[in-house]
């Protein structure tokens, strides 16, 4: 949403990467509720080229059946429908996934919490008719909400009350950039760009350019840049409230939930943009740094080795000490 990438600038005199003369491929489909591109240059030609493709995509597709909730055959949501009342089996995979949940919540100190999805319902900004919900709805739903409830064993997961759910949607888009990246590079791309609804992952350098040149969105005026960075096997995440929000009473709100107090985010912070060594951790940063606002996200990305990110608020915005190295207009 925050992020827009941009790849076909003039190049540069004495260009550095991949070969000038290998052209950029992109590859294009709908898939995690959002456009997933990849930009990427196929030295070994079409075979290649459809070899990947073909990886990619296969990955994705299988990744959305198993943990979207929004699939009522997937694995995560019948881990929901079983929710106070039986135990559902998993896989080493989703073993994997849980456990990568446990991390993030410990992080992000409860920030991200995979078990929100009852506060998300809440505050439904798609409704129709989209309202702020009562004291006693918002108690209910964060009496449901708590990673630390989750029971688990090998190979088995259960939520112990009726209601509770597990929501993957604050990093599996993420998370699954970071396998695509991996997926280029094991068939030998030498650069690619994976964007998956502006979160982003940089492989190598775009043909004949030394870098991938990102365009930054301005919360201010949605769908022009206020600047750009330039990246090299990094990544690229923000988190905002500016385009998914509601007003009520005169006052907005946005889809950004804080766990913690059951109420969306209303800090001043419009946007926040990380660059780190994979997605993952971008997309976490950003959204732990948007809730926590400024300065404490900034604290936040700045404790974090290798990463550095930027705050708009309402009035003025505020970044890490080692941002500047990245931006370039």
């Amino acid at each position: 949403m925050a992020v827009v990438s941009q790849s076909h600038r003039p190049p540069p005199p004495a260009p550095a990467g991949t070969a000038p003369d290998v052209p950029l491929r992109k590859l294009s489909f709908p898939a995690l509720g959002t456009v997933c591109e990849v930009q990427y240059a196929a030295p070994g030609g079409d075979a290649q080229a459809a070899a990947f493709e073909r990886a990619a995509t296969g990955w994705v597709n299988a990744f959305e059946a198993k943990y979207s909730r929004f699939r009522p055959d997937s694995l995560v949501s019948r881990i929901n429908a079983a929710a106070g009342h039986d135990w559902t089996g998993g896989d080493a995979e989703m073993e994997i996934m849980l456990k990568l949940c446990d991390t993030l919540h410990f992080m992000t100190q409860g920030v991200l919490d995979p078990t929100a999805l009852p506060l998300i319902r809440l505050w439904n900004y798609k409704a129709e008719n989209p309202r702020v919900p009562p004291a006693p709805e918002i108690a209910a739903a964060r009496a449901l909400v708590g990673w630390k409830k989750v029971q688990r064993s090998p190979g088995r997961v259960f939520l112990p009350e009726p209601g509770m759910a597990l929501d993957f949607g604050g990093f599996g888009k993420e998370y699954a950039v970071d396998f695509v990246a991996q997926i280029a590079v094991e068939h030998g791309i030498p650069a690619a760009l994976v964007d998956f609804g502006h979160d982003l992952r940089a492989v190598g350098a775009p043909p004949g350019r030394p870098a991938w040149h990102i365009g930054l969105e301005d919360p201010r005026n949605p769908g022009t840049a206020a600047g750009s960075i330039a990246v090299v096997g990094k990544s690229v995440a923000s988190s905002g409230d500016y385009l998914r929000c509601f007003v009520a009473g005169g006052k907005r709100y946005g889809h950004i939930i804080d766990p913690r107090t059951g109420w969306p985010v209303a800090n001043g912070c419009t946007q926040a943009t990380v660059i780190a060594a994979s997605c993952l951790q971008a997309g976490v940063l950003s959204t732990t740094a948007f809730v926590l606002g400024v300065p404490k996200g900034i604290d936040f990305v700045q404790n974090c080795p290798g990463a550095e990110g930027l705050l708009h608020t309402d009035r003025a915005r505020a970044q890490t000490r080692g941002f500047f190295n990245y931006v370039a207009s």
